[in-house]
Formats: structure tokens, sequence, C-alpha cells
């Protein structure tokens, strides 16, 4: 088995992330973490010692292992934390941020339960703070992996949107994806620095090409 990523330390971040309204309720998005599950157990396998943070998602997760962490949140703020946390202990060569994080937050959460029985209610929403953002300025020298997912671009819109988004994080790579073409068979174009395009189809060949461009500019370890 060739060992791409040999005692490298890799964090991934998989799944939805949920923001409350109320106790019992919560705004959330679609997507299980299904490929992030999968880029995980494909760099355990790749030689990595690996922590997945993953949201509340349906995807089946990996075996845990010597190799293979895996660290569950439910929240915005819980996958913010930590990552902050992980990021400043954990020594980390990668991080594969692929999970959905949630972009608004209700100004105000209800401390208990909004009440049912109301004609209408307009709930407040602002802007959270981009997690992947704060990623390189809190470890600088980490190989950061970005993704983007847009609805209704072509080809070309949605890689020159992908390439600007990775520009503004200081991303090393991006893999940028189409709304239909992740509910279909998983179509998805990985891009480096120089905008060199990679479009792969499904998301196990996703994993194994993102791995495979990661070890292009990691150096294995054989410490």
């Amino acid at each position: 088995m060739n060992k791409k990523l040999l005692n490298r330390k890799v964090l991934v971040t998989a799944g939805p992330t949920w923001v409350p309204i109320d106790k019992v309720r919560v705004i959330t998005n679609i997507f299980g973490g299904a490929l992030g599950s999968i880029i995980a157990d494909e760099s355990r396998k790749s030689g990595a010692k690996v922590t997945l943070l993953f949201g509340p998602g349906k995807a089946s997760l990996p075996k845990e292992s010597k190799n293979l962490k895996i660290l569950k949140y439910k929240y915005y703020d819980e996958l913010s934390k930590l990552v902050s946390r992980e990021l400043k202990n954990g020594n980390y060569d990668v991080i594969i941020h692929s999970a959905a994080v949630a972009d608004y937050a209700p100004v105000l959460s209800e401390k208990g339960k909004i009440k049912s029985g109301k004609k209408s209610l307009t709930i407040k929403l602002t802007s959270t703070k981009k997690i992947v953002d704060s990623i390189k300025k809190i470890k600088p020298d980490i190989f950061l992996v970005k993704f983007k997912l847009e609805v209704g671009l072509s080809k070309d819109k949605l890689i020159n949107v992908a390439f600007q988004s990775m520009k503004k994080s200081n991303a090393d790579l991006i893999v940028a994806n189409e709304y239909s073409d992740v509910i279909k068979a998983h179509r998805a174009f990985i891009i480096d620095k120089d905008k060199k395009v990679i479009e792969v189809l499904g998301k196990r060949l996703i994993a194994l090409k993102l791995i495979n461009e990661i070890s292009k500019n990691v150096r294995l370890s054989y410490v």
C-alpha cells in the first residue's frame, strides 16, 4: 500500500453544523459528511494520523483506531472551538476543511422554546465568522484544503469563483463543487495555486486524488 502521507498528522472536518433558534430547534443544511468521512479513512490508509471532526450528519463513519480519532460536534460554536483547539495543540501538517459550516446564525436565540401557534415568525440572521479564514492565522505553516460549493454555475465560472475563494483564505488547494453534480455522481474540481484543475468523478476518487495532490506538496516523514 502506498503510504503517501506516512506519519503526517491530518485534521479533517466533515458534516453539517447546527445554529440554534431556540432550545429545541436549529438551522442546518442537507449535507451528510460522506466525502469528509471517506477522506479521513483514505488519509489513514495513506499512513497519516488522522483526527476527524464530524458534525450531525448521516454518513457512515470509519472505525476509530490508533491512527484515526473521531471527535463529534453539533453546533457551529463547538466546531469553531474544536478547530482552534486542535490547531493550537495538535501539531497538524494538513487540515482538510470539508465541513458544511453555517454561514448565518440567529442574532438572538430563544433561551427556552418559541411557542407554537404564531401566525408568522421573523428570525433575524447575521453572518458567522468564517472558520476557514482563521486557520492560517492560527497555524500559518499548515497545508490548508478548502471546499467551495456553488449552485447553478457553469464549470468555468465555478472554477473562477473557487480560485478567488482559495486566495482569500490563503488555502493551498480548493475542491470546487456544483450542487447538481454533488447530488448526482459527485463531480468535483481540485484546483491548486497555479490554477491547475483536476476534474474528478466519485467521492472515493476525489479523496484519493486529493491525497495525491497533498502528498506532492507535503514531504513524507519517516520519523
